[in-house]
């Protein structure tokens, strides 16, 4: 039972950081050392589980998709998603450079972990360039409008649950992109339970697909998965990097330009100190739970 309660703090972890643009479930997920586990256990979901449940009933089904582990950890992510969906409205609102480091140095951090996963450290370089290119071109992509209806909510799910499983893309970027953040936000924010259910069914059909094909790619090609995957953790800082100025283009679009702390007009050097202490206590609060997760895999052993 203690185990799973630890499962239901981490979906809670997972669903808080998917609430905000830029940051990752999956990132969550790997951090706290689980994301091997959900990959599998989504990955059980399938067609030979449905013999088990008709062959030895729903118990064995159960035991075959690690029933327990899904739903403490759906119900972790749910909890937080329709607690936080106000608070983080909130911080992101007031709030943005502060937010922005906290997730700046979760995500930092992330990056060596992911590094640490990888047999002998055997980092392919091609691989973690793309990844830096991919997270890089994701972020220069100016938003778009879409129409919201049943529909584009549904495919909106769809692409950004696969955008969520993945460590260092951010699935609320993904909808930010597409002009569904606000649409998606507000009808949790205001329980509308038709466009959450609609985009529930679009999660969990990109989920049941993308699961399969990272599984694969995980499997087989561990090394370059994962240095691609760093690759997009490095390239992601850029969109999360905290101290941001719009500037306009030459036919008057405006955008967002990183620059440095001390360049910021608006930030003092009593806000910029709040920032870096942000930082540096994400990353130690990393480091913790690392440490903590390698604790009991020791003692398990």
């Amino acid at each position: 039972m203690g185990r799973y309660f630890g499962v239901v703090l981490r979906g809670a972890a997972m669903g808080a950081a998917d609430v905000v643009p830029g940051v990752s479930g999956g990132t969550i997920a790997f951090i706290t050392g689980i994301y091997d586990e959900l990959i599998d256990s989504i990955k059980a979901i399938n067609i030979s589980a449905v013999g088990t449940l008709f062959k030895e009933g729903p118990r064995a089904f159960w035991q075959h998709i690690n029933g327990n582990f899904l739903i403490s950890l759906l119900t972790g992510i749910a909890l937080s998603v329709l607690s936080l969906a106000h608070g983080i409205s909130y911080v992101l609102e007031h709030y943005p450079t502060q937010t922005s480091a906290f997730f700046f140095g979760l995500v930092a951090a992330s990056s060596w972990l992911v590094y640490r996963q990888m047999p002998k450290r055997s980092l392919k370089i091609f691989w973690l360039v793309l990844g830096v290119v991919c997270a890089i071109g994701i972020g220069e992509i100016r938003p778009v409008h879409i129409e919201v209806t049943p529909l584009t909510v549904f495919f909106s799910g769809f692409l950004a649950i696969c955008a969520m499983i993945l460590p260092g893309i951010s699935g609320s970027f993904i909808l930010l992109l597409l002009g569904m953040y606000q649409p998606i936000l507000a009808a949790v924010k205001s329980a509308n339970f038709l466009t959450a259910a609609i985009f529930a069914a679009g999660c969990g059909t990109g989920l049941l697909v993308f699961v399969r094909l990272l599984s694969l790619l995980l499997h087989r090609y561990r090394e370059s998965i994962l240095s691609w995957l760093i690759g997009i953790l490095v390239g992601s800082l850029s969109i999360i990097w905290p101290w941001k100025q719009s500037i306009g283009d030459k036919i008057g679009n405006l955008r967002m330009q990183n620059v440095l702390p001390w360049d910021n007009a608006s930030d003092s050097v009593f806000q910029i100190a709040i920032c870096v202490t942000l930082a540096l206590a994400s990353v130690i609060l990393v480091l913790v739970l690392e440490s903590l997760s390698d604790k009991k895999v020791n003692t398990s052993l």
